[in-house]
């Protein structure tokens, strides 16, 4: 009973730790619940009738961008300023009077940016006095929100920046700048889309509100607590299973959540008791699920918001984003399974029993004829839809949708003629592991919305909001439906109660969605004063120039330096606060740097850089949220938590310094199938080499000579190419006059290289190396203006004469008037891969040591 008390507790405690940061610890009763409540739902119905087509094929309710944003804002305005309390000491039952003036205030600044949309529009730049006043009113509004909502560290930057734009003309020498007006400020901040309004705000509005609704829906309809069980019905028997479970776990719980906090919470309070159970200290089972739970953001298809951030930023589609990171966020992952592997290991534990009777050859015969089966079925659909889109043609939408319902309705008598799974107190639920093929039979209808998605987003190549929007529908429908339908499979007459659960848990999921949206939308929305004073002052020169001074111009230091400011920054603010504020002072001065420095490093990459040591501020003491809210569950020290989460994560925080190095961990430039699967290969070695050091096991202890050798290999594996670069250049100059001809002759989507005499951000005099991507066919002067650079020839000088404004070329810092020097070409030099086989058979030398030493030892340890 006792225990029942202290676990109900703590539950308790933790749901007002995730509200606290991620819906606002104030619960208030009476007419202001309704009130939030029907805000939050407000929202969300708005946000889905803005993402539909209804509005264009009825002609009615047209919302265009601009004013979408501004009603996003307001929504947030109002739960921000009802949801979140101003103090510690501040009411939580109810909402004071001066909240509610705050919000009156806020709501009133947004809506007359609505209200007088057309009249602001027609007078650009020549505020008038109310909206001067207007604008000031919500400028500091939102401060106080982001203080909120979001928490200190973001609002004290942001305040900085209004302070830096004021205090221009009287700050000392590279500081200094003329200043901008009042005027010129609520323009630049409140008026137009270059500040509050601007890319962030809109990204939060036309995208992350959808993926985020997505989460909440499938979290209702019972997918969370479905990919839980089927990681524990998988894994849970072999040694450490409850935490590789949880890891597994928390990566398919990481497209539904984009919070670090709730994804550890959601698959913490399942694996930690039984990680503790099987022999994991308090600390260690913490850790565990708190790395697991941050490393979720990783996961494609959501990646904590900042997926959509960064296409936006980058200027290249959602998909290829997803591309990108799929390998790094693999990585990662494996490493922390094989991690656990290696606590396990050392601490001679065993997994828990399985229900249920079969050998495990035959479970494994069935596990391997279902995945088989799985990849035979996903080559019939995908090659049976396609060949329905060309004999269909416009019709194939309905005849795939009728194809979806009928395939939703059979796995639904499917799961009808089997039990359900526990739904409650999952740590007493299971107390063996399940069978495996009994657990995924009760949730297969989960992947259809997954499907949805992902074949609009990859195939149809639909935006990701109008993907959002589709998957959506589809799981609305299944929320609905889903229990109605299997009590008319069980043969029960009983079907109102089922479909007003449905209906319940809708509602409950619309709620939870705009309610968790309220810290990202006012995050956003901040972060857009930043942006604007980047714009507003040119402070990103004064950046450019600090950072290389500190640095003193070297690459690595700047790297180094820049990973601690995100880690720093991340202290205070969440990831997608974290991402924003860095990748605008920091991502175009390391590219700058690097081009400087003769390696072009593709944007996304600099771009990922600053996301993953951002995510990573989740677990370091003294403020990483998600490794207190591991150690209320596991009852440990949550700074040793956080201490020994950090040690886990280090292998997290390797991999943006190798892909800024080896552009192949992103799948960029990766080549034929043979170079895919030995960039695969050694990546995966590289790691397990990685963790194996700093993790100091192998097979068994390591001695210190080991680790050497095994960080040795970890090297030269994720980059063969750095022992071949100093025996021969991988590319070889050639004459600039040779531009177009090699920018023709390169396949799709691979990199041209050149060198340019430009100037730096700070107006001096460089040389540099520029990458651009070459995309489609066509001559080379088509697919360079494709990538937003023209060029003029004359004689033998190559010069830039056209930059497009946002295109790759003009975010690598090219300008009209820039000469090329020179073009690169691939050199004719023997495969970097050569260079793995030594790294191979060093490993190869430490096992066998290591396992004779283990043979030596179990004799000793017998007597």
């Amino acid at each position: 009973m006792a225990d029942n008390k202290n676990a109900t507790a703590t539950r308790e405690a933790l749901d007002e730790m995730v509200a606290a940061v991620d819906t606002g610890g104030r619960k208030p009763s009476g007419i202001t619940k309704r009130l939030v409540f029907i805000a939050a739902l407000a929202w969300a119905l708005f946000q889905l009738w803005y993402a539909s087509p209804l509005p264009y094929d009825l002609n009615f309710g047209v919302v265009n961008d601009g004013q979408a944003r501004i009603i996003h804002l307001s929504f947030a305005f109002f739960l921000a300023f009802a949801t979140f309390p101003a103090f510690k000491s501040s009411p939580r039952a109810y909402v004071p009077i001066t909240d509610w003036l705050l919000i009156v205030l806020g709501l009133c600044s947004s809506l007359y940016l609505l209200v007088f949309y057309n009249d602001i529009a027609l007078r650009p730049g020549l505020p008038t006095t109310p909206d001067i006043v207007v604008s000031v009113i919500g400028v500091l509004l939102l401060l106080e929100a982001a203080r909120r909502a979001v928490g200190p560290a973001l609002a004290i930057i942001a305040a900085i920046m209004l302070l830096y734009i004021f205090a221009g003309p009287w700050l000392p020498g590279l500081m200094a700048h003329k200043g901008a007006t009042l005027s010129r400020v609520a323009s630049q901040m409140w008026l137009t889309s270059e500040g509050i309004f601007g890319v962030a705000l809109g990204v939060s509005t036309n995208v992350v509100f959808f993926f985020v609704l997505f989460g909440s829906l499938l979290e209702k309809a019972g997918a969370g607590n479905y990919f839980i069980q089927l990681a524990f019905s998988m894994l849970g028997t072999f040694r450490g299973g409850p935490a590789k479970a949880g890891v597994v776990a928390s990566g398919m719980t990481g497209m539904i959540s984009g919070s670090s906090i709730a994804n550890t919470v959601t698959t913490g309070t399942f694996t930690i008791p039984l990680m503790k159970r099987v022999g994991y200290s308090a600390v260690k089972a913490g850790a565990i699920e708190c790395a697991a739970g941050v490393n979720g953001q990783l996961m494609p298809p959501v990646m904590g918001a900042a997926a959509f951030l960064i296409a936006e930023y980058v200027g290249i589609s959602y998909a290829e984003v997803v591309k990108h990171a799929f390998l790094p966020a693999f990585l990662t992952y494996g490493a922390l399974f094989y991690i656990v592997d290696i606590e396990a290991a050392k601490a001679g534990m065993r997994g828990l029993p399985r229900a249920g009777t079969g050998s495990i050859s035959h479970a494994l015969l069935r596990a391997i004829m279902t995945i088989c089966g799985i990849i035979v079925l996903s080559g019939i659909v995908y090659f049976a839809i396609g060949w329905i889109k060309v004999v269909f043609g416009e019709s194939a939408g309905l005849v795939l949708g009728a194809l979806l319902i009928a395939a939703y309705l059979g796995l639904m008598r499917y799961k009808a003629a089997y039990p359900d799974l526990p739904e409650d107190d999952l740590t007493k639920a299971i107390v063996k592991v399940p069978h495996f093929f009994a657990t995924a039979r009760t949730g297969l209808h989960f992947l259809l919305p997954v499907v949805v998605l992902i074949w609009c987003l990859m195939v149809e190549e639909l935006s990701p909001g109008l993907s959002a929007f589709w998957s959506t529908v589809f799981l609305i429908a299944i929320i609905i439906t889903q229990r109605p339908i299997i009590a008319y499979f069980r043969g029960e007459k009983e079907f109102l109660t089922p479909a007003r659960r449905g209906g319940s848990e809708l509602i409950s999921a619309f709620e939870g969605a705009a309610r968790n949206m309220t810290s990202v939308g006012i995050a956003t929305a901040a972060a857009g004063i930043i942006v604007g004073t980047v714009a507003l002052t040119g402070i990103g020169l004064v950046m450019t120039e600090i950072v290389e001074t500190a640095s003193g111009g070297n690459l690595m230091i700047m790297l180094l330096l820049t990973a601690f400011i995100c880690l720093l920054l991340g202290i205070g603010m969440p990831t997608t606060a974290n991402y924003i504020v860095v990748a605008t002072l920091m991502a175009p001065v390391l590219v700058e740097v690097a081009a400087q420095n003769d390696l072009a490093v593709p944007l996304v990459a600099v771009h990922m850089f600053v996301f993953y040591f951002g995510l990573m501020a989740d677990v370091h003491p003294p403020v990483g949220l998600a490794a207190y809210a591991a150690a209320a569950i596991s009852g440990a020290d949550p700074i040793k938590t956080g201490l020994q989460g950090f040690w886990y994560e280090i292998r997290t925080g390797l991999l943006p310094f190798i892909f800024i190095f080896n552009t192949e961990l992103l799948l960029i430039d990766v080549g034929g199938a043979v170079n895919f699967f030995l960039v695969v290969v050694c990546s995966i070695v590289a790691m397990g080499c990685f963790v194996a050091a700093t993790q100091n096991w192998l097979t068994t202890r390591n001695r210190w000579y080991e680790n050497i050798a095994l960080l040795l290999i970890c090297f030269t594996l994720f980059r063969p190419g750095f022992w071949l670069d100093r025996l021969e250049a991988p590319f070889i100059p050639q004459p600039a006059s040779e531009l177009l001809k090699v920018a023709e002759s390169l396949p799709a989507e691979r990199t041209l290289r050149f060198r340019v005499e430009s100037q730096s951000r700070a107006g001096a005099d460089v040389e540099k190396l520029v990458r651009l991507t070459m995309r489609g066919a066509g001559s080379g002067r088509e697919r360079l203006q494709r990538a937003g650079m023209g060029i003029a020839a004359t004689g033998n000088d190559t010069m830039v004469q056209t930059v497009k404004f946002g295109s790759e070329a003009a975010k690598y810092g090219l300008a009209p008037g820039d000469r090329v020097t020179a073009v690169l070409i691939p050199a004719e030099r023997p495969s970097r891969y050569w260079f793995a086989i030594p790294g191979f058979l060093l490993l190869a030398i430490i096992v066998l040591l290591q396992r004779r030493r283990k043979r030596q030892l179990k004799p000793a340890l017998a007597t």
